[in-house]
Order: structure tokens, then sequence, then C-alpha cells
């Protein structure tokens, strides 16, 4: 069986690295024989150091279905049209808003230093923090901070674009037209009804429509509509509905 995990809150907390315990319940389920696919709104830069190295070649759906990666390769990236991201540029310059834009390797970064995602960066050092000018392709745009969070979003939803607002962290994200985590598992080959799904958010409910069974971590109320089964936001609790999940299979 295909299973499709995204990270954060999902499977790993606070923004760090896989605990062991998780590590060790994945490779069971591994060893098993079923196929391992992590789905994040993390650029694949920085997907990779959350995952122990026996992991990274796996395959991996990253920045909400803008990046796909197997083998340990990205094989596919999309990004949004000139004019889309002339508008964004644009609205972010009216707007005063900070961000995190990312191309197909570097970013650019204007948000608070502190800021939980800025944190989690780029830790090992492997990109750019480069000018937005510099930026010859945007792939993801993430807002961080505005003063008029409603207004801008308001003149966002009138482009062409992929958009969540992700309430308990009140930041905006934005990928380009018809790319979400179920576009990026269709270029990895998955077909409707043949994969379980594990996710925590509104990105994840792109995958949850076309999963076999799906199980939400936590209480996101959009998720939990099209969500097969509910599990605590809580990773023993987590990690037994895995162990379960083994002895269904």
């Amino acid at each position: 069986m295909k299973i499709v995990f995204d990270l954060d809150g999902t499977i790993c907390f606070a923004g760090k690295p896989l605990s062991t315990n998780m590590v060790q319940v994945l490779d069971v389920l591994a060893t098993q024989g079923h196929e391992l696919i992590f789905a994040s709104a993390r650029p694949i830069r920085d997907l990779l150091p959350v995952l122990p190295p026996h992991m990274q070649q796996f395959a991996m759906v990253g920045g909400n279905g803008s990046f796909v990666a197997a083998g340990g390769s990205i094989i596919s990236t999309v990004h949004f049209d000139q004019e889309t991201k002339d508008n964004i540029i644009r609205l972010i310059h009216e707007f005063q808003a900070d961000y995190l834009i990312d191309s197909q390797w570097d970013y650019s970064y204007s948000g608070d230093q502190e800021h939980p995602i800025r944190r989690n960066l780029d830790p090992d050092k492997r990109a750019q923090n480069k000018r937005l000018e510099e930026l010859t392709e945007i792939v993801k745009v993430v807002i961080l901070h505005t003063s008029e969070p409603q207004r801008l979003w308001s003149e966002l939803q009138k482009l062409p674009i992929v958009i969540y607002r992700h309430g308990s962290e009140n930041i905006i994200d934005m990928s380009p037209s018809g790319i979400h985590k179920w576009a990026g598992l269709q270029k990895l080959g998955l077909e409707p009804k043949e994969y379980i799904a594990f996710g925590n958010d509104a990105n994840d409910v792109s995958m949850f429509q076309h999963a076999k069974h799906s199980i939400c971590i936590g209480n996101h109320t959009e998720l939990l509509r099209v969500a097969s089964e509910q599990v605590a936001n809580d990773e023993n609790q987590v990690i037994d509905r895995i162990n379960q999940l083994m002895h269904e299979l």
C-alpha cells in the first residue's frame, strides 16, 4: 500500500526532525513492503532536513505540489507565470508584506528573524537568501505579516493562484494555479483510491479527496469534512494509529 504523510503537525512537531520513535514506526511500515511518500508545504530544500538520511531518497511532494522529487532528485517544478508573478510582487509592495518566497532552490526572506518559519528555513545552508528581484522564477509564496491581511487576502483571491490561509499561524500560502498536493502525487504516478493519507491542514484536502482512506491529525474543520477518521494532535497517538494500521493492511 502507498501511504502519504504530511510532515509538520502530522508526523513531525514544533519544526523539529522526525523523532526516533516516529522513524522507527515508519521504518517498520517500509520493511513490510509499504511505499512511504512525504507531501509537505515545505520546499524540498527544507523538507529534507527533517527526514533521516535513509528516507531522503523516498518519493516526495514539496511546496504543496510545486515540487516533486524521487530518488533524491527533483523531477518537476512549477512556477508562477510572469504576469501573476508581477502582480504578487506588486501586492507585496503595496501592502508592505513580510514574505518567504521560494524559487527552484534559492529563496527571498523579508520577515522577522525570530519567526518560526525563519528558524526552520534552510537549516543546512543548502541555498542562498537573495533579493526578491534576483529570483528569476517564483515557485511558492508565503505571506508572513501585513498590516491589512483581509484586504491583501481579497486582492490575492482575484489572481489565478491556489491560496490557503493558515489561521493558527496567521500566514497566507500561495502556489501556481492547478498546484496542490494531489497534483504532485499524480506526477509520482498515484491513482485515486490507491493510497492512504495522513494530514492536518487545509492544504491536505486535495490528497484526502482522492485517498482510499484518510486520517486527520487534530481538529482542522475543513479537513475533517473529507477525512475518513480523526486522531488527536499528539505524537504518541499518531504512532499508535500507524502501528494499528500495520495490522489492518
